[in-house]
């Protein structure tokens, strides 16, 4: 069964007129159960993590800032978000979600968290929308139980996983790969071990030839235990904040190539949402809805 980290405190209240459209993390799971892709049994509540999991990424002074509400203003108006307790809360239980999901992933071949993708945290400061860095978390404590030792993050956010390749850049246990806009957020890149920039305007076409003649051979250089999948539905045209031209078809086509080259590998793989931004909220959860339902059409 296809299982789902989902928790009430994914949808987190933000000042009016906020950028950041967190109302889909209550209303894509409303729409998995309303279409039919899920049951009530497809979802499972994360908690708070042994913060031992977090320390194994993120810096602990930055960490214990975060944790009482000391960040000083710049570095919490780089965050995008007003700081709060429960905001903590939140994001250690978006954490908690992706490794709990990593679980149900070896199980079962694939597992989702509602939220996460938060590659733009790096371990000593938070940014964009990205305080604690889920999928990299996961990356160490799949590592910490044995459950894993040569790790590939797939990011296909518009945005370049600038914060994951960073706290991965010397070690080769982990392989980060990112595929996003050239000429988009972050302007000062960081180095993943595979870069790919995407002109403005790039649309379905070249989008997935790239893609196709990219990772079958990277994962067979790599030879990955496990895949983390960033699935941003920011690559559409639509996105306020993306620049490419993918259509809603493109974003489904890609989804379905990475999970069926993960499945028909037998490689586990864990899915985090990544961002998503056009200006009709439909949009964003029907993207974010075709994966989960192409995850049902492949895996079960």
């Amino acid at each position: 069964m296809l299982k789902i980290a989902y928790h009430p405190i994914y949808k987190h209240p933000l000042p009016e007129g906020h950028r950041f459209p967190m109302e889909k993390y209550e209303l894509l799971p409303r729409q998995l159960l309303h279409e039919g892709t899920c049951v009530d049994a497809n979802f499972f509540q994360p908690e708070i993590p042994d913060e031992k999991h977090i320390l194994a990424v993120h810096d602990a002074k930055y960490f214990t800032q975060l944790k009482n509400l000391k960040l000083d203003r710049r570095a919490e108006r780089k965050t995008g978000f007003p700081l709060s307790v429960e905001l903590v809360k939140r994001e250690l239980i978006i954490a908690d979600g992706t490794m709990k999901g990593c679980h149900f992933a070896i199980e079962n071949g694939v597992a989702f968290n509602i939220a996460g993708g938060t590659h733009h945290a790096y371990s000593n400061h938070g940014e964009a929308f990205c305080l604690l860095n889920d999928q990299a978390i996961a990356a160490r404590y799949l590592q910490h139980k044995k459950l894993a030792e040569k790790i590939l993050v797939v990011d296909l956010d518009v945005h370049q996983g600038n914060g994951t390749a960073k706290i991965f850049e010397n070690d080769p246990s982990v392989f980060t790969f990112s595929m996003h806009g050239k000429n988009n957020y972050p302007f000062k890149k960081e180095q993943s071990d595979l870069d790919i920039e995407l002109p403005d305007g790039t649309g379905d076409e070249d989008y997935l030839k790239i893609l196709k003649e990219t990772l079958p051979d990277l994962i067979k250089n790599q030879d990955p235990d496990f895949i983390f999948y960033l699935s941003g539905v920011d690559i559409l045209k639509s996105d306020k904040l993306g620049k490419l031209s993918c259509t809603v078809a493109g974003c489904k086509e890609r989804d379905r190539f990475v999970l069926q080259t993960c499945h028909d590998l037998k490689i586990p793989v864990q899915c985090s949402m990544g961002g998503g931004y056009s200006p009709e909220i439909k949009t964003i959860i029907e993207a974010h809805a075709n994966t989960y339902k192409l995850a049902q059409e492949i895996y079960f």
